[in-house]
């Protein structure tokens, strides 16, 4: 299964509308919040499933504040990260997925990409593909695939 993971675009498809072509084809897209309005878009931009929760730009939204979805077998949080402190710490979010028994949590906000194992939950943040905040500030997103095993593995990848 292949799974592109974004976030952060605030109403800015450009990079995502790269993105998607550079991937295509994937078997599911997950946008992890700050969409600022753009949901019907990015669902129509792709055909596939999608997962896309609201990020705190997201006003007057009526997507979910968070979700857990099934990725081969894998049970994974998604959720913007701004109610779990990561700007300051990710170890919150991480502890909250594991928690809930899930084997990856998908979070943005940021602005910066992340991919880190914390007791034994794969944290993963695709950083921006808009408003990107790391050093050299090139946008970001995340291709997650798994194997014939079911195990995931991620890769941060730059436009």
């Amino acid at each position: 299964m292949k799974v592109l993971i974004v976030s952060d675009t605030h109403g800015h498809d450009e990079n995502l509308e790269r993105a998607v072509m550079m991937e295509t084809p994937f078997d599911m897209l997950v946008h992890c919040g700050d969409v600022e309005g753009r949901e019907i878009f990015i669902e129509a931009l792709v055909d596939c499933p999608c997962c896309i929760v609201s990020g705190n730009n997201d006003f007057f939204s009526d997507l979910p504040r968070e979700e857990e979805i099934d990725i081969d077998g894998n049970k994974v949080l998604v959720t913007h990260g701004h109610n779990y402190g990561v700007s300051m710490d990710i170890s919150g979010v991480a502890e909250e997925a594991k928690s809930r028994d899930c084997d990856a949590v998908f979070f943005g906000h940021t602005h910066k990409p992340v991919i880190e194992e914390i007791d034994g939950v794969l944290a993963i943040n695709p950083g921006s593909l808009s408003y990107p905040r790391q050093h050299g500030r090139k946008p970001s997103y995340v291709l997650l695939e798994t194997d014939k095993d079911r195990k995931m593995s991620a890769e941060i990848k730059y436009l």
